[in-house]
C-alpha cells in the first residue's frame, strides 16, 4: 500500500460488480430517504446512517453479505464500521453513488 492510498475511496462501480456476483448479498445505501427518493441504484435498500440499527430487520443472519454505501463514501465507511461493530461479518464500503456510471431509480 502507498502512503496515499489511505485518502482513496472505493470505487462504487467495481463494488456493484462485486455485489452482483455474491449470492445473498444485499445493497445498502445509509443515505437519508430524501436523498434516496432523489435517485437510487436498482435493488438497493435504504438505511440511514442513523438509523443502522434497523439492518437486523432485513439482515438478521450476521453472515450475510452487505455492500454500504452514500452519497460520497464517509457516511458508508462509517455504517460498515458500525455494522462490523454489531457483529455483521461481511461487510464491504463500496463507496459513494455520486461515482457511480449506470442508471438511478427514483
Amino acid at each position: 500500500m502507498r502512503f496515499f492510498d489511505i485518502w482513496k475511496q472505493p470505487d462504487i462501480n467495481k463494488g456493484l460488480k462485486a455485489y452482483q456476483t455474491t449470492s445473498g448479498a444485499i445493497l445498502l445505501d445509509v443515505r437519508t430517504p430524501q436523498e434516496y427518493a432523489e435517485g437510487h441504484i436498482a435493488g438497493s435498500r435504504n438505511i440511514p446512517l442513523q438509523t443502522i440499527d434497523r439492518t437486523a430487520e432485513i439482515a438478521a443472519d450476521k453472515n450475510t453479505p452487505l455492500f454500504v454505501h452514500c452519497l460520497s463514501g464517509g457516511r458508508s465507511r462509517q455504517a460498515a464500521a458500525a455494522l462490523q461493530q454489531m457483529g455483521y461479518t461481511n461487510v464491504t464500503n463500496i463507496g459513494g453513488i455520486a461515482g457511480y456510471h449506470g442508471k438511478v431509480e427514483r
